[in-house]
């Protein structure tokens, strides 16, 4: 996503435009879902090389001539690429956020805006890769991470170039070293957490850092000026990564190998006479290159927007007329915002400084604006602002959990709930036991009872269990099962007077989800019913009283961000949306509530339908305002007004 850069002192090099176009085409194309290119986000790996390949080759040409580097010529270089055209986007996308954005969007708008203009977006979206996360398209500067990573880069590798001042062979063993034990790293992090490799610069940085050593390799070493093996290999797998590779899990991983691999062949031979190089050299391809920084800038802002004024599924053709948009932008921004502030001669040091200050200033205020004001909810009316309160309504003080290096819970994060002292009960359980915590936490401090909070999203809490879940991967899966093995031990070593169990019992037994989550598929080792009945028998034999929390009904069409953008473009939302039959919800739940119900006297069933259902549905409503956050997890409101249904299990003291 570097900006074009023209060295004059290296030459220009044509057929980097072009390798920049197909970089950028392949990050279009995927993100307007045309089809055919599952991989196209791939495109990113090869501006991470490219963005290497062309600082490293700057940098070190300027570090052999003269032993040392000026990192302020360098930084004054960067800005005229960069910030100038981020600036116009930024305000744009605020503009555009203030007019259709739900309070909930803008205010993550308002953090994503402070996040880019520190350069820290890698950051704030690995952070929020969670459970509970916002679908990517409904974040309109998510691309940003890619950019803030570049500028990490850029601050690392002079700061590099300058501890080895006047020794290149140091500072070649180490880049090469710091390539090595990145790609190593990324490749035993992305098993372990995909989210932090993908997104966090450690793990990102052999990318950038392998353009550098080739860089440095092609000053001593010239390129071949003929033959087509190598430039055809090069574009064979950066294409072929587009269309082969897979979003998910499994990248970037060892599967990043293939887009740069392919950009090194492409770069290597890029001077080469042969029919590759000319067409990425052709004029077309060459226009596109050139206003690549500016297409990456605008498009996927536009791609995320349009989702909120337009709504989802606008087709081929729609998503056809927002890239001519996203292309038409882009040119406007490359020839009268990029080509005029490039020219170093047209905008010196000082005003620059100032610019830079100024729009960084006004971006981070702006930014702030809607973090700090709640997303600045006057600008829709109640009937919108009831579910997108909702949407809001799910975030927790998490700050009591920690998770024990030895003990009995050593590996598990536990979480205090109620007031300070030894806890005489624990909740377990999956997200729904999240959804629910500031109410049980509220009930347990009103009765004065010292408690644990133990959860793990999408983790049925059952003994004995292997589950396999298609949102989660293998290594979560198996994670899970550990997990719950270690709490089973920890509870046979030391029982809990009372133990809440709450979880999505009806996911677990059916296996599939409902509504909005159809896609979701889950499978429970030993069945169901058989998990069950040997959990409870295990925690009554350790001496414990069993309470299960009965699932809430299950609303199946609903999710309080949807229904709240539908209700802010003016769309009519049927009233079944929001609510279900209640023999419909009954018929929904009851395989997963019969293995509990047959437990008889080994469980306390709290239950919270009466609170959600009357004699002929259940809805999201109560009390006027809405309490469901999706179409299975309540609120934090929702949670409160059933904490007195827990006051019964809390107010039993007495111990073993």
């Amino acid at each position: 996503m570097s900006a074009p850069l023209v060295d004059r002192d290296s030459g220009y090099r044509p057929e980097i435009d072009g390798l920049r176009a197909v970089a950028v085409g392949g990050v279009v194309l995927y993100h307007f879902d045309l089809p055919g290119l599952t991989g196209g986000f791939t495109g990113v790996d090869v501006f991470f090389v490219l963005s290497g390949y062309l600082i490293g080759a700057i940098l070190w040409r300027e570090y052999t001539a003269t032993g040392r580097i000026d990192p302020v010529r360098f930084f004054l270089r960067r800005f005229r690429r960069l910030a100038p055209a981020w600036t116009v986007v930024a305000l744009a996308v605020f503009a555009a956020g203030y007019a259709i954005l739900l309070p909930h969007d803008l205010r993550e708008l308002g953090k994503s805006l402070i996040a880019a203009s520190l350069f820290i977006a890698n950051i704030q979206f690995w952070r929020q890769a969670g459970y509970f996360d916002s679908s990517s398209v409904e974040k309109p500067l998510l691309h940003m991470w890619s950019l803030s990573l570049e500028e990490q880069f850029y601050i690392v590798l002079p700061l590099v170039l300058l501890i080895c001042a006047r020794r290149p062979w140091l500072a070649v063993v180490m880049l090469g070293g710091g390539a090595a034990l990145s790609l190593a790293l990324s490749i035993g992090m992305t098993a372990r957490d995909q989210a932090a490799a993908f997104f966090l610069f450690p793990f990102r940085a052999w990318e950038l850092l392998s353009g550098v050593l080739l860089a440095i390799w092609a000053q001593a070493h010239p390129g071949p000026r003929r033959g087509w093996v190598g430039s055809a290999a090069g574009l064979a797998l950066v294409v072929g990564g587009m269309i082969v590779i897979r979003p998910g899990a499994g990248f970037p991983g060892a599967w990043a190998l293939i887009p740069v691999l392919g950009t090194l062949l492409l770069i290597r031979h890029g001077q080469a006479a042969n029919p590759v190089n000319r067409l990425l050299s052709w004029g077309p391809m060459r226009g596109l290159g050139l206003i690549s920084y500016s297409l990456y800038l605008w498009h996927w802002p536009i791609r995320s927007l349009s989702d909120f004024a337009l709504g989802p599924g606008r087709g081929l053709a729609g998503n056809i007329m927002l890239i001519a948009l996203s292309v038409g932008l882009a040119y406007a921004t490359w020839r009268w915002v990029e080509r005029p502030t490039r020219n170093a001669a047209r905008l010196p040091a000082g005003p620059l400084l100032a610019g830079v200050a100024l729009s960084s200033a006004l971006l981070l205020a702006l930014g702030a604006w809607p973090y700090l004001r709640d997303g600045l909810p006057g600008r829709w009316p109640p009937a919108v602002l009831t579910h997108a309160h909702a949407s809001q309504d799910f975030l927790q003080d998490w700050s009591r959990c920690h998770t024990p290096d030895a003990g009995p819970f050593a590996g598990i994060q536990i979480c205090p709930i109620g007031p300070e002292g030894p806890p005489q009960m624990l909740a377990w359980g999956d997200s729904h036991l999240r959804a629910v915590k500031e109410g049980l936490d509220r009930a347990a401090r009103e009765a004065g009872t010292p408690g644990l909070l133990i959860w793990r999203a999408g983790c049925p809490p059952m003994f004995g269990i292997d589950k396999r879940e298609l949102a989660a991967t293998r290594v979560q899966d198996i994670a899970c099962g550990r997990a719950n093995a270690r709490i089973e031990a920890a509870l046979r070593a030391q029982p809990f007077p009372d133990v809440l169990l709450v979880g999505r019992w009806s996911y677990y037994a059916t296996g599939m989800g409902i509504g909005a989550d159809a896609h979701n598929r889950i499978e429970v080792s030993p069945d169901w019913p058989t998990a069950v009945a040997g959990t409870l028998d295990a925690l009554t034999a350790m001496g414990s009283r069993v309470h299960v929390l009965r699932q809430v009904p299950v609303i199946p069409d609903y999710g309080s961000l949807p229904v709240a953008r539908a209700l802010a473009r003016k769309e009519p939302v049927p009233q079944d949306r929001m609510q279900v039959p209640l023999d419909r919800a009954l018929a929904r739940e009851a395989a997963g509530l019969a293995p509990f119900v047959a437990g008889g006297s080994q469980i306390n069933l709290i239950d919270p339908w009466p609170l959600h259902c009357d004699a002929n549905a259940c809805s999201v409503l109560r009390n006027g305002r809405t309490v469901y956050f999706d179409n299975n997890h309540v609120t934090n409101q929702g949670a409160l007004q059933m904490r007195h249904l827990f006051d019964p299990m809390l107010s039993r003291r007495d111990s073993l």
